[in-house]
């Protein structure tokens, strides 16, 4: 990682685990409450060239499940409080601890899942040859609202492209974005369609 990045990456940190620090704990403590235990949602997910790391996010959605014992689906399972944190960005809060290790960068494609790795391209692969990230440039051109094929593109077009003028653009178009709560979700979808490989 290109030191200066580095260096804005610690100072977003510092700033924000400083100045976010009561609103974090506040959330923990409303998780606890609302959903119980575990506050924080833990994944394996790929980084930097795929390798896995640990991911942590406010937990948003219930364990509820079926008479068999599976879970149900996520619309179901998604709380009022949770679609507000995601609605919100503020379940990726503990991101900042996974930056502050130096897993993630602040911006940079976001890590997916690992089951994914198998499914991509040689060129969706390059996706993980820069950091993953809190924000990244197909967060700001469409979140969650894009398909898979276009999420990717623009990925790649960041890694080609990346530059710290770059970064400091992706940060302000993504407050932005958190502001007008746009692109949460797939449109007739609480959670983003599961990726299931490029088509022939």
């Amino acid at each position: 990682m290109p030191l200066r990045k580095r260096i804005f990456d610690l100072i977003i940190c510092a700033l924000g685990l400083t100045v976010l620090s009561p609103i974090i704990l506040l959330i923990a403590v409303l998780i606890r409450v609302f959903l119980g235990a575990p506050v924080l949602f833990r994944q394996r997910r790929p980084g930097y060239k795929g390798a896995p790391f640990t991911l942590y996010k406010f937990r948003t959605m219930t364990e509820a499940r079926d008479l068999q014992g599976d879970l149900l689906p996520d619309d179901i399972r998604l709380t009022r409080f949770g679609r507000f944190l995601r609605a919100s960005s503020l379940d990726e809060l503990p991101e900042l601890f996974n930056i502050l290790r130096g897993e993630m960068s602040f911006i940079g494609p976001r890590p997916l899942l690992m089951e994914y790795l198998p499914l991509y391209s040689a060129e969706q692969m390059r996706r993980h040859d820069v950091y993953p990230g809190m924000t990244g440039w197909a967060q700001v051109n469409g979140r969650n609202a894009v398909d898979w094929q276009t999420r990717f593109a623009l990925d790649i077009w960041y890694v080609d492209h990346w530059s710290f003028r770059l970064d400091i653009k992706i940060v302000f178009l993504s407050l932005w974005k958190v502001i007008n709560r746009e692109n949460i979700n797939q449109p007739g979808r609480a959670t983003i369609e599961y990726f299931k490989g490029n088509k022939d």
